[in-house]
C-alpha cells in the first residue's frame, strides 16, 4: 500500500488541524495546572471531545499541582492504568478511581 500524495492545500489543512489539536490539549492541561478546572471536570470535558480524549492520563495527572512523575505512576499502577493510556481508553472504574483519588482538586 502506497502513501497517498496530498496536495499543498491538503497538507496545509492537516498541519493546521494538528496544530489546533495540540493547542487545545495544552490548554486543557494548563487549566488543570492553574486550578481553573478540577481533574474531574477535565475528565468529563475530554470524554465528550475527540481531540481532548487523546491526552495521556499521566500527562493530565502531572498537570495537577503537587503531582509529579512518581505520584502519578503510583496512582496509575494502583488503579491498574497503563502508562501509555489516554483518557479515551479509561474504563468507568478507572475514571471513578481517579476522581476519588483527586476529589479535592
Amino acid at each position: 500500500m502506497t502513501i497517498p500524495q496530498l496536495t499543498t492545500e491538503q497538507l496545509e489543512a492537516a498541519r493546521a488541524a494538528a496544530t489546533e489539536a495540540r493547542r487545545r490539549r495544552a490548554d486543557l492541561k494548563s487549566k488543570v495546572r492553574t486550578g481553573a478546572l478540577t481533574l474531574s471536570q477535565a475528565l468529563e470535558i475530554a470524554a465528550d471531545d475527540d481531540i481532548l480524549a487523546h491526552v495521556k492520563v499521566v500527562d493530565l495527572l502531572k498537570a495537577l499541582p503537587r503531582v509529579g512523575e512518581k505520584r502519578a505512576s503510583v496512582v496509575m499502577e494502583r488503579l491498574d492504568i497503563a502508562s501509555n493510556r489516554r483518557i479515551r481508553g479509561l474504563g468507568r472504574h478507572q475514571v471513578a478511581g481517579l476522581k476519588a483519588e483527586f476529589s479535592d482538586r
